[in-house]
């Protein structure tokens, strides 16, 4: 089955040419110019990518890329000609997966969507236990369909989120710089500081309090392999 990436760019020629590349990798293209209609259209269809430019009349592609954080975990690549180290910042710290600046070679964009779907499938495939889950505690991992659960009550994580904590589950007690984080869950080619960690962890430590995620300080993170149970 063809992966489904939606482009939401209102500059024609970019648009077209980002198109003409993905479908030429056998990817099914979907393409908006504004982030409007784009929301809309995932009432009736959920693609497997989302390519956003920034700069979109009305609605803009971080309002867009926030939106869809709020309701899925699918990847997300931001395509911009904010170039600042913040923007880039802003851009994952809303959940992006990645962050191109623009002019940027079509041949780029379309190795990052690669290493990106990889990543996933990797992900999903990497870890077997019964029931294809993982357990500590009261958390469990669904590793298929990547969904994660605080007792019965399913907490919703976005892709980076459930990412970090496959890694921290494999490797409980087990001390991480930020650096080797940044490298495991965002590949090597990662553009901006090790802040992005930080709002990871953040963010897990506020959907899931009771996780016994630790700051090693001055390296990183470890999470130990007791876990405080509900009351």
């Amino acid at each position: 089955m063809k992966n489904k990436i939606f482009v939401v760019e209102d500059d024609p020629n970019i648009r077209d040419i980002v198109t003409a590349y993905l479908k030429k990798e056998g990817y099914e293209v979907t393409t908006v110019d504004n982030a409007e209609e784009a929301w809309q259209m995932t009432r009736d269809s959920q693609p497997d990518m989302w390519i956003l430019d920034i700069m979109l009349p009305g609605m803009d592609g971080y309002e867009l890329c926030k939106k869809i954080r709020q309701e899925s975990e699918v990847p997300i690549i931001i395509i911009s000609a904010k170039d600042d180290e913040v923007d880039k910042i802003i851009g994952l710290e809303l959940g992006s997966d990645d962050y191109l600046t623009k002019p940027f070679s079509p041949r780029e964009l379309v190795a990052r969507v690669k290493r990106i779907f990889k990543r996933v499938d990797v992900s999903l495939n990497s870890v077997t236990k019964i029931n294809n889950e993982l357990q500590l505690g009261e958390l469990i991992i669904d590793t298929v369909d990547r969904r994660v659960f605080w007792g019965t009550k399913e907490v919703e994580v976005t892709a980076k989120e459930f990412d970090m904590l496959i890694i921290f589950i494999k490797n409980q007690n087990r001390a991480f710089a930020r650096e080797e984080l940044l490298a495991l869950i965002w590949g090597d080619d990662y553009f901006g500081s090790d802040r992005a960690i930080d709002d990871l962890i953040k963010r897990l430590r506020k959907k899931l309090d009771k996780l016994p995620i630790e700051t090693v300080w001055g390296y990183g993170y470890r999470m130990r392999s007791e876990i405080e149970e509900s009351q």
